[in-house]
């Protein structure tokens, strides 16, 4: 991920709303869930939930498909996996045991 990527999608979360939409994507999986039921879920009027799908789709947190007449949102977890990469690739001088984050798989291990 390159460094402005993350700038957008930092951007993207640091909003109240956005994050909850986002955290509410993630927790749906990858299937994701349509629009009508995110705005239902977390209280958003159509009209500021668009926006809002917008910005996160625009700095790549999120996808969206049709479905017939409805709209699926599902988090882009790659992107999301490139973030927390982005965020944690120097972290304790690469060692990230030293601050409580679990280092890379051993070869062959399923996580």
């Amino acid at each position: 991920m390159e460094k402005s990527e993350a700038v957008a999608a930092l951007a993207a979360l640091a909003q109240d709303s956005r994050l909850d939409i986002f955290r509410h994507l993630v927790g749906a999986g990858p299937d994701g869930l349509p629009a009508g039921q995110i705005g239902a879920a977390l209280g958003l009027p159509g009209a500021t939930l668009s926006f809002h799908l917008s910005q996160l789709k625009q700095a790549g947190l999120v996808t969206c498909r049709r479905d017939s007449r409805h709209l699926i949102y599902a988090a882009a977890f790659p992107t999301m996996a490139a973030l927390l990469g982005y965020l944690t690739t120097h972290c304790c001088g690469g060692d990230p045991a030293a601050c409580g984050l679990p280092g890379p798989a051993p070869h062959g291990a399923r996580p």
